[in-house]
């Protein structure tokens, strides 16, 4: 009874979404699931491009034969990075095809990971790291920034297509906190970049974002100038020479 009430009603639900694909498109950005639209759905043809079907044929070459579906994620990368940022179901549908296995095993990959965006991003995704360590160091604020300059809510595109401003959890420097990543789709795959910007502040993100529009490059990592990398600011002021080796271990013996 149950099984067919819910059955209805998706039935329901994606008529409504068929009739109208202004609401198909902005729910499933919010929700973030795949619904059939005139922009994504299997009927739409999607191949790896000529240039990236030498890099499909390296990226096979690492693993063994018998083993193809262990190249599922960097395909779907490679298909990400092809496709603007995002992966429609088409090319999910061409990657199973390459590794030999049923769609739905690369859908549960793409579905898993957060690195896999299924709804249109940005020619520059920025990611704000939300972790505890960013979050006490106004990551909050940093995003309320970014957001509030491109005039978007959070995994919307801006109007002309540049910027999209998403969450990533634990970017793995938080000695640096805060800090964002700019995913860069404005070249395909072949200009493809991913770069982490640390120390950043809500000024700072506003800055970087006006530097991306100008089309100007800036070098990742800190943007503290006082520091250098993770040192602290000023310089060390401790551990200034090389340790002492203990009295009961031979190290050259090692």
């Amino acid at each position: 009874m149950l099984a067919r009430l819910a059955a209805k009603r998706l039935h329901e639900i994606r008529h409504v979404f068929r009739q109208s694909p202004q609401v198909s498109r902005s729910l499933s950005t919010a929700l973030n699931y795949h619904i059939d639209s005139p922009d994504n759905n299997p009927d739409l043809p999607w191949e790896f491009s000529d240039a990236n079907k030498s890099k499909v044929k390296e990226i096979m070459s690492h693993y063994p034969s018998n083993y193809k579906q262990s190249a599922v994620i960097p395909l779907l990368d490679l298909a990400q990075q092809q496709h603007g940022g995002w992966l429609p179901v088409s090319a999910m549908n061409a990657v199973a095809k390459v590794i030999e296995v049923a769609p739905i095993r690369v859908f549960e990959v793409a579905t898993f990971y957060s690195m896999f965006n299924r709804t249109k991003v940005g020619k520059y995704h920025l990611l704000v790291c939300g972790t505890t360590p960013c979050m006490i160091r106004g990551s909050r604020e940093i995003e309320s920034a970014l957001l509030k300059h491109l005039g978007v809510k959070r995994n919307e595109v801006t109007k002309d297509g540049l910027f999209s401003v998403g969450e990533m959890e634990c970017m793995g420097c938080c000695v640096n906190a805060p800090m964002i990543t700019v995913a860069d789709y404005s070249n395909g795959s072949e200009g493809y970049t991913y770069n982490y910007y640390e120390d950043v502040t809500p000024e700072r993100v506003v800055e970087i974002v006006e530097l991306l529009r100008r089309g100007e490059k800036l070098p990742p990592g800190t943007q503290n100038p006082k520091r250098t990398k993770c040192g602290p600011e000023g310089g060390n002021t401790t551990l200034l020479s090389e340790p002492k080796p203990p009295l009961c271990r031979d190290l050259d013996a090692c």
